[in-house]
């Protein structure tokens, strides 16, 4: 055809070996010197003509997903491997907007299957070419490998038949090399300031979380109550409350949301806030705990649920009205040692819309102890995956029943603490200590 002729030189070929590493030296120092993987990509772009002259040029890095929303084993996930352009030349937009290859589809997604760089005389020749510009009658593509992975690719296209060399390919391999240690940095960078910028979020939102616990213990007559939540990451999905019904009636709640991490605190401080908006108007346990479930089914995925433990205290009569809603059951030791659990109680809230919860009246003697707990305490394992279990917590109890509430949670913890080996446990622990005096 009349446009079209076969280069009997490659584009590079007025350079001596020297003069190619000059410059490929200088395009390593200019790039060196930023730490934006969009920028350092756009200046390799505009500084490489003058190393491998080319008509169409880019750089494709390879994103990875995983398809399907559905929970299943981690190796039945699907990933998705795709190209996204992070820079290029030369190309007309709409074309670029129709590229839409896979790995293992076309040139580049050959390149990047095999990780073997690939110069192609005349593009017609070849099927697996996608075309992607009209005029483009040779091509040589490198990968960008990181870590024995490919990462993206490097891809000149030229207008002209049989345009690059073999040389030409070293030196596009040498510059991909380059720009995949300097874009690994970039991510690293990146990475470093988003977890960062993480860490101070979740620290408002601890901050905040830790705001919404009671400032201090009660205090109410006849009674030593104290409770602490012992989180281990930065944000808990453990719960509990204090609140002052009148002089000698206290409400008393315990919860645990399901999983960790901000959405458990967020749930958490919604459970917070309804449970009190039913403890204020004066609904009686019973009925306030059906109103809170009813709220969290209309509100949470429906892998998520929340147990919970209320009760209300009377320190005039020494009586304890309670609901359970799927929480553990809280156990009483006696003045001599004795030990039972309070085994009452329903579902977890949120996991069906009519639940129906049931008051259960507890009497609290003097020289009782009542402690409310949540999993996280007794699912603790040793270093022998052995759990801490309910005979353990009871035995703690026993040792610390001469200590105040604060003191004995603190014996039961470091007991915890001791067994796992000093790992601790691995879910939130909190507990709530009631001590009839």
């Amino acid at each position: 055809m009349a446009d079209e002729h076969i280069r009997t030189k490659a584009p590079s070929a007025g350079l001596t070996v020297t003069d190619k590493l000059r410059l490929l030296l200088d395009i390593t120092k200019k790039i060196s010197r930023s730490l934006n993987l969009e920028e350092v990509l756009a200046q390799v772009m505009d500084t490489l003509d003058s190393l491998l002259p080319y008509d169409a040029a880019g750089i494709y890095i390879i994103k990875r997903k995983v398809q399907g929303t559905e929970p299943r084993a981690a190796a039945e996930f699907v990933t998705a491997a795709t190209f996204h352009a992070e820079a290029v030349r030369g190309y007309d937009i709409e074309e670029m907007m129709e590229l839409n290859l896979k790995l293992g589809e076309g040139l580049i997604g050959t390149v990047a299957e095999t990780g073997e760089a690939l110069i192609v005389p005349d593009v017609r020749a070849d099927p697996r070419y996608y075309n992607a510009r009209r005029e483009t009658r040779s091509e040589m593509i490198a990968p960008i490998i990181s870590n024995d992975e490919v990462i993206g690719v490097f891809d000149l296209e030229s207008d002209d038949l049989n345009a690059y060399s073999e040389d030409d390919q070293q030196l596009l391999l040498l510059l991909a090399s380059q720009v995949a240690i300097i874009a690994e940095k970039a991510m690293l960078h990146e990475q470093l300031v988003e977890k960062k910028r993480l860490e101070a979020q979740l620290e408002v939102a601890r901050q905040v979380q830790l705001s919404l616990l009671p400032p201090r213990d009660p205090l109410l007559e006849g009674f030593d109550i104290s409770a602490y939540n012992f989180s281990t990451e930065e944000v808990s999905g453990d719960y509990y409350d204090f609140v002052k019904i009148y002089d000698d009636h206290l409400g008393l709640v315990i919860a645990d949301v399901s999983g960790k991490g901000v959405p458990a605190s967020l749930l958490m401080a919604f459970l917070r806030a309804s449970l009190r908006a039913a403890i204020r108007i004066g609904y009686a346990p019973n009925v306030g705990m059906g109103k809170v479930n009813f709220l969290l089914w209309e509100t949470i995925e429906q892998h998520q649920f929340v147990t919970a433990f209320y009760g209300m205290l009377d320190a005039t009569n020494h009586t304890l009205a309670f609901v359970n809603a799927g929480h553990n059951p809280p156990v009483i030791v006696e003045k001599d040692g004795r030990a039972r659990f309070i085994e009452q109680g329903g579902l977890p809230l949120g996991m069906f819309r009519d639940t129906r919860y049931y008051e259960y009246y507890l009497p609290i003697d003097s020289g009782q102890i009542l402690v409310l707990y949540t999993d996280g305490a007794t699912e603790a394992q040793s270093p022998g995956e052995e759990e801490y279990g309910r005979e353990r917590l009871v035995e703690a109890v026993r040792a610390a029943r001469d200590k105040s509430a604060r003191d004995m949670i603190d014996f039961i913890y470091n007991d915890i603490f001791e067994w796992s080996g000093g790992r601790g446990a691995s879910d939130d622990v909190t507990f709530v200590v009631v001590k009839a005096l």
